[in-house]
């Protein structure tokens, strides 16, 4: 069988394919990744499922990651195409070792239940594209609810409030820390009208619904295959990004975007029949923004609210999507949209004139015969759990052993974030490190603590993220370190909240120095962990909780000179004069809890006409 080498393609790697040798000869990883973006991106489905066969696991996860591919439309090619009648069941299988969600559909396949032509891409100028399947998933999603129960209060988020846990060779549900449970803990936890539907964080299909810790949780199924192109990709390589002021460049792949449109058609799906008539529903964040559009047009009885915990870019960073109508009629379908900061809600309203025309008036915006409201709603932390932490004996004992171990300095500074670009742990890494060469602050009194919290190691950019960190740490603990004493104790992992209050008791600078974030709990939890009313809060101007937490040492992250000169003023701040400060503070932190910012939210949606 002659095979052409696909134009761009070098005819030495073309050999290696039909040769079977490119996993040993290719140079990993440029000239892989090179030839795979090129065939996979291809319009040639036989060079694509030889991509796919040959090239190594490495340089396949990266073009996952980076571009994505319709693995289902492949394998219908090869289903169907004598060409490969000699090799069919084997690189059917391997497609289906790579892509577990393709079992079932290439069992489908072949008994003829489903169509193998691939869905056509949305109407980019209405919904009909967007909801063109969206009927029969409903009419199949009986199942999905549980029994006949119907619900009237229902949450849908990407994650469930659970998250599991193994004990030996057992398995067992949690509740999952966080701001966004100890919210609805008090409207959800022993509800028997309250359910809550999201992702397990296990890929597969849904399992059966169950019950933790009083919150009734309903699985919403997500394959291997959809949590690349959905999460990783979408979700994170493209709204990620774009939301957050572009720090990285996003992608934009039309396959990832099938895939987000499928996942939100599912959720959709399956809250539509959870929710009893007249039900109130509140879905949250990025990862759904087509939900509230999609649970309109199935259910227009509901009471739909919507939250986004991310800030929402300036509208001229916003058009650059390619997808930017859908997104915004998917979000119009809400009766109340809340974000963090007053900004946010300018953006997003900016946003939607541009877009769509709809006539707004303050944050009440009119369209196809109904009404939005847009607010904002910074949300809280459960002040009164971190301020018990910071009370208990057994806390304060383990703070003072965490002092101890870092040789009892006189000044700790003490980061915790996520590892992401969004952060600015360079940032603040370098500026210690410039303070440290100019003798501003000296290694022999002073130390700094970094907790980096894994993240999205399989999403474009976070493990050259991590390297920059990491080496940074490096060359700060061999230029100011001395045996058996560094200057930076790095932590790459997570760690359990009274390990972190711990941490927040010994800390007297706090450096919270994100490039953008949405609202930044962490900065919030400092504060609510500081009950002698002293430390110094160093914290973005990016960051939406510096709209609340003004008498804060504010600073632009991208001036390290301002922020060297921040530091330094904190770490030589007589103790008693912070007070008045963080003072002022812990009374915002402990106004504007987590569970208070639900009851304003729910009061609100529960008044929209």
């Amino acid at each position: 069988m002659d095979h052409t080498c696909p134009e761009q393609v070098p005819s030495e790697f073309w050999s290696l394919f039909w040769n079977g040798s490119s996993a040993k000869d290719l140079r990993l990883p440029e000239d892989a990744l090179f030839v795979a973006t090129t065939l996979l991106d291809g319009p040639d489905p036989v060079a694509r499922t030889w991509a796919l066969r040959c090239l190594p696991e490495e340089a396949l996860q990266q073009c996952r990651t980076m571009r994505g591919y319709d693995t289902g439309e492949i394998a219908a090619r090869i289903d169907k195409d004598p060409a490969f009648e000699d090799r069919k069941d084997e690189v059917l299988q391997y497609l289906a070792n790579r892509a577990p969600d393709l079992e079932q559909r290439l069992y489908q396949m072949r008994r003829g239940k489903v169509s193998q032509n691939r869905p056509q891409p949305a109407d980019r100028k209405g919904e009909a594209g967007l909801t063109s399947h969206f009927d029969e998933v409903i009419a199949g999603s009986d199942s999905m609810a549980a029994g006949n129960q119907k619900w009237s209060f229902v949450v849908a988020a990407n994650r469930l409030p659970v998250r599991r846990v193994w004990e030996g060779d057992t398995a067992r549900w949690v509740p999952s820390p966080g701001g966004l449970v100890s919210a609805l803990r008090p409207v959800m936890s022993g509800n028997p009208d309250a359910v809550w539907a999201g992702w397990s964080g296990v890929p597969g299909p849904g399992i059966e619904p169950f019950e933790v810790d009083g919150f009734q949780c309903h699985p919403v199924g997500v394959s291997q295959g959809e949590l690349q192109l959905f999460y990783e990709g979408f979700s994170n390589a493209t709204l990620w990004p774009l939301f957050h002021d572009a720090l990285v460049p996003p992608e934009y792949h039309r396959t990832w975007w099938d895939a987000y449109r499928t996942v939100n058609q599912r959720y959709a799906a399956t809250v539509a029949n959870l929710a009893a008539p007249g039900a109130t529903v509140w879905i949250h964040d990025y990862h759904l923004l087509l939900v509230p559009g999609l649970l309109r047009q199935a259910r227009p009885d509901l009471r739909i609210g919507f939250y986004l915990h991310i800030p929402f870019p300036a509208r001229e960073l916003y058009i650059r999507m390619p997808w930017r109508a859908e997104i915004i009629s998917g979000l119009l379908g809400a009766d109340l949209i809340g974000l963090q900061t007053p900004l946010g809600a300018d953006n997003f309203c900016r946003a939607v004139n541009r877009i769509t025309g709809a006539k707004t008036t303050g944050k009440v915006i009119q369209h196809d015969g109904r009404v939005t409201q847009v607010g904002a709603f910074p949300i809280g932390i459960d002040a009164d759990r971190i301020d018990g932490l910071a009370a208990d004996p057994t806390v304060q004992a383990r703070a003072a052993d965490i002092r101890e171990t870092l040789g009892s300095p006189a000044t700790v500074l003490l980061g915790v974030d996520r590892l992401d670009y969004t952060k600015g742990i360079e940032v603040r890494l370098r500026a210690f490190r410039e303070l440290l060469a100019e003798g501003r602050l000296s290694a022999d009194d002073c130390v700094l603590v970094q907790v980096a919290e894994p993240s999205r190691s399989q999403v474009t950019g976070y493990a050259e993220v991590r390297r920059e960190v990491e080496q940074m740490v490096g060359d700060v603990n061999g230029n100011f370190g001395v045996m058996g004493r560094p200057v930076v104790h790095y932590l790459h992992q997570s760690q359990p909240i009274d390990e972190l209050v711990a941490m927040y008791l010994i800390a007297d600078i706090m450096l919270v120095t994100p490039l953008r974030d949405g609202m930044n709990l962490v900065a919030k939890e400092y504060v609510a962990s500081r009950p002698d009313n002293t430390g110094v809060l160093v914290l973005s101007e990016f960051t939406g909780a510096a709209q609340e937490l003004r008498t804060a040492e504010l600073i632009n992250p991208h001036d390290i000179e301002g922020l060297k000169t921040a530091i330094e003023a904190a770490a030589h701040r007589p103790r008693a004069d912070t007070v008045a400060a963080m003072r002022a503070m812990r009374r915002i932190v402990r106004s504007n809890t987590a569970q208070r910012w639900a009851e304003r939210f729910l009061a609100r949606l529960e008044a929209c006409e």
